[in-house]
């Protein structure tokens, strides 16, 4: 049997947003839960991973981006659960910040779940849905993408549920090749849309495939369709085609309004070194745990499965209880420190499903119970940016992965 979609959101609301009692010198930012009312707070001494969220560094990345546009609106993507961050948690605090017009999602569980969070501004649907769920959407008040053939047909059929016309965004495929309406036929396709009473277009996008050579052209295709378009007295709504990469890299496709992602969270997207001296980001997540089991090893013992890693002098270790089912990356032994008491500590043998282990040297510099941050804002190397590249891995990978379960924690800067 599947699992209805208002147990889903109740599931989903379980373990986001909840304060952090005692966790080190992190405190939670009002002592109690700010979003989701009856979430239970962290008990002071938990062990199993979490991960902490960081509003004030999400506010200054949302400034920084929306210096780097000009001032544009910003239209806030937090697919895939707010890049790791947490749907819930993120969707409130992006929604209460004036540069943000809205969030958009490629799920329709993401829209409802971020309705469901309380977030009041517009929310867009990238993806595709099906007519039972289309008319749960609009009901709740989401704008749906539009970029089939059949548009008009989906339309006639969601807005009885809509009661009033559905508000809806098009959606133009000008080189990207994976999702929207081709710009060569979606002329006449827009102002047939235009002209059917239940739609209100409210706003028209494209996807750039970040590539230096064609997105000049795709925002020269976009450009010519919309303007064709407007002169025939089409209303698009404001056009947006710029992520990440296009406000760092492409000022030319910021257009009337960007629509950033990874950027907004605190990590660079795609030359860092660079965007750096553009930007001064911050991460705005933080992954923890605690220590919990400290032993010495001999020379000749080792750590990890088929010996792993050996010890080369008598040396201890610490074990913390995450690994790659949470979404910490295997290749973590590739040069991935970790910050417990102030000190890093490399990770050694091999990360399993549940569990990882720590060199802590000739001392034993940890006891079980104390937190150890495996990635976030405290430490240059433990920044995402940097990991992603000492590890050899996308930045990308290193956020979107960390598994839903883990309940995100709003925590004060300076506490960290």
């Amino acid at each position: 049997m599947g699992i209805s979609r208002r147990t889903f959101l109740s599931l989903a609301a379980m373990g986001a947003g909840a304060a952090l009692p005692g966790i080190g010198r992190a405190a939670s930012v009002s002592g109690k839960t700010p979003f989701l009312p009856g979430a239970t707070p962290l008990p002071p001494h938990r062990f199993d991973p979490w991960v902490e969220v960081i509003p004030e560094h999400l506010a200054q990345n949302v400034a920084e981006v929306a210096r780097l546009a000009g001032g544009r609106p910003i239209l806030a993507v937090v697919k895939n659960n707010a890049y790791g961050l947490g749907l819930e948690t993120v969707g409130p605090l992006l929604d209460a910040h004036p540069s943000i017009q809205g969030l958009a999602v490629v799920k329709g569980e993401e829209a409802l779940a971020l309705r469901a969070a309380g977030v009041a501004k517009p929310i867009l649907l990238m993806g595709m849905f099906d007519l039972e769920e289309g008319q749960e959407l609009v009901r709740a008040g989401v704008q749906l993408a539009l970029f089939t053939p059949d548009a008009g047909e989906r339309l006639d059929a969601l807005a009885p549920a809509a009661g009033g016309p559905v508000e809806a965004q098009l959606y133009i495929d000008t080189g990207m090749g994976r999702m929207g309406m081709p710009w060569r036929d979606a002329g006449s396709w827009a102002r047939d849309l235009a002209s059917r009473p239940q739609l209100r277009i409210r706003g028209t996008f494209t996807e750039l495939s970040e590539s230096r050579e064609l997105d000049p052209e795709q925002i020269r295709r976009f450009l010519e369709l919309a303007g064709e378009v407007r002169s025939q007295g089409v209303e698009l709504g404001p056009l947006h085609a710029a992520a990440s990469n296009g406000v760092f890299h492409f000022a030319g496709s910021h257009l009337e309004m960007v629509r950033p992602g990874i950027a907004l969270f605190g990590s660079y997207p795609s030359e860092p070194e660079l965007e750096r001296e553009m930007a001064e980001l911050r991460p705005a997540v933080r992954l923890r745990a605690r220590v919990v089991r400290v032993a010495h090893l001999r020379a000749g013992e080792s750590v990890g499965y088929h010996q792993a890693w050996i010890a080369h002098r008598p040396t201890w270790t610490a074990t913390l209880p995450l690994g790659h089912v949470d979404g910490y990356r295997r290749e973590a032994v590739k040069g991935a420190r970790v910050l417990i008491n102030g000190r890093l500590f490399p990770v050694i043998g091999g990360v399993s499903a549940s569990h990882c282990v720590v060199d802590l040297g000739e001392d034993p510099a940890a006891r079980v119970g104390d937190v150890a941050t495996l990635m976030g804002p405290d430490h240059p190397d433990l920044e995402p940016n940097r990991m992603a590249e000492r590890l050899g891995v996308s930045v990308y990978d290193l956020l979107m992965h960390l598994n839903p379960r883990l309940p995100r924690v709003l925590v004060e800067e300076n506490a960290s």
